[in-house]
């Protein structure tokens, strides 16, 4: 899964940690992703059924993000405490519950309340497995690893798609309508894995069983060898993080990814339906699968030739450029083949460049500055998927054209490549700069 260039402790605890790890960590972002956005596939029937208008259902789908703002960092932050294994089970179960319990949500208010909840419940997971992965991976190999766990994104709407399409047709069933059914069903599996999580998941390399004394000692003396050079450059504490002008800008680029991709969920698919002339259905769900599997091979693509060149941030912004141009365009046709083209260019560009992206401030952050500091950067900048369908509501009926939206939004998400331009060229490395050497040299004599 990660290659396995020398028959070393190290490199083999690597291999082996994420082959036991990341399939099942991206099992829980497709459950974690499918439950955010699901809300989307069954937007047309929900709405029919319970007469819930456009401005909310664009307020509902948004007010998640303000409660996955609110308790981030306090999340992640107990995260540290508890350990990753039973923080991680708790989110799952309390969000798979609140997911299924949307199906009473029959009026704006109790739409509102639940889409709150699911955010706050959901708080502290996405942040807590990029933290977790910090444990595990070392930077060298850390953006191949969190792309591997990213592939739960676009797999979530490979599979999910077709699912959710899928699921609509069982209506009656169980005396459920059919967007209920959906988020019945896909709320309970979340549950399911959450019970499993607590079980399967280790909290660090030192309590792995399944590794062998070398490779745990091997593992946790790089990893400590490397947080001891990243505190040894800069240090943060829980709520310092936000007077350190990089991680400022990491807040602000992961707001513009969200404002971008936002529209990938819940408008994307009512859009394509539109455009076909019907509803979403099982061949809408199943074409929307496409640009997700397009995301997912760009994806396993960029981020092992980012870790390999140490080109992050060029990566990053050359996918940025590529996806806010489709992403534009999608506003200026009906043409279902050209959305098609759009769509598949779009998502990857600005889904597949974010594990990129997060091999930076991982790079750069340690300690408890890591755990507040990541978890900042995704409250804060998650602020951008509240906005963006209020944004996109607010120029199409300011302007009154329906094609202005989807510009607006690509415009403002086309700033995650101007701050990344504009960050310092410095920024912390698998080779150390020289400034480091001394630190890295003392390091490797005594990892302990």
């Amino acid at each position: 899964m990660l290659q396995n260039t020398q028959d070393s402790p190290l490199e083999s605890a690597i291999q082996r940690s994420a082959w036991r790890l990341l399939p099942f960590l991206m099992l829980m972002l497709v459950l974690a992703f499918l439950d955010r956005v699901n809300i989307g596939f069954v937007r047309l029937a929900y709405q029919a059924d319970t007469g819930i208008g456009d401005a909310a259902y664009a307020f509902g789908a948004g007010i998640f993000f303000i409660g996955y703002a609110l308790f981030e960092v306090p999340s992640n932050l107990i995260t540290t405490r508890v350990g990753a294994r039973t923080w991680l089970a708790r989110i799952m179960v309390s969000w798979g519950l609140i997911s299924a319990a949307m199906i009473f949500a029959r009026s704006d208010t109790v739409f509102y309340v639940l889409r709150f909840l699911l955010g706050v419940a959901e708080a502290g997971f996405y942040p807590g497995v990029l933290l977790y992965l910090t444990y595990w991976f070392p930077a060298k190999q850390r953006a191949r690893a969190t792309g591997l766990f990213y592939l739960g994104v676009p797999l979530s709407l490979v599979f999910g798609s077709p699912l959710s399409g899928l699921l609509l047709q069982f209506d009656g069933v169980l005396g459920l309508k059919d967007w209920q059914f959906v988020l019945a069903v896909e709320g309970m599996a979340a549950v399911v894995v959450g019970f499993i999580a607590f079980f399967y998941l280790c909290d660090r390399p030192a309590e792995a069983a399944w590794l062998t004394p070398a490779e745990r000692k091997a593992l946790s003396d790089e990893i400590a060898r490397e947080e001891a050079l990243k505190a040894g450059q800069v240090k943060h504490s829980a709520l310092g993080v936000l007077r350190d002008v990089r991680v400022i800008a990491f807040i602000v680029v992961y707001f513009c990814f969200q404002i971008g991709t936002s529209p990938f969920s819940f408008y994307f698919p009512s859009k394509l339906a539109s455009a076909m002339g019907g509803k979403v259905d099982f061949t809408i769900g199943l074409l929307l699968a496409l640009p997700w599997l397009c995301s997912a091979i760009v994806t396993l693509l960029a981020t092992a030739y980012a870790d390999q060149h140490e080109n992050h941030r060029q990566v990053a912004v050359v996918l940025i450029i590529a996806g806010v141009l489709a992403s534009a365009a999608v506003g200026f046709t009906n043409n279902p083949v050209l959305l098609m083209i759009a769509f598949c260019i779009a998502v990857p560009g600005l889904t597949s460049s974010q594990p990129v992206f997060w091999s930076l401030p991982t790079q750069y952050l340690s300690g408890i500055g890591a755990a507040s500091g990541i978890a900042f950067i995704v409250s804060l900048g998650n602020l951008g998927g509240f906005f963006s369908p209020q944004i996109k509501t607010y120029a199409e009926q300011a302007l009154g054209n329906s094609s202005v939206g989807y510009l607006v939004l690509s415009v403002i998400a086309a700033g995650a490549a101007v701050i990344l331009l504009g960050l310092p060229q410095n920024e912390p490395r698998t080779r150390f700069a020289p400034p480091l050497a001394k630190l890295d040299a003392a390091a490797r004599k005594d990892p302990a």
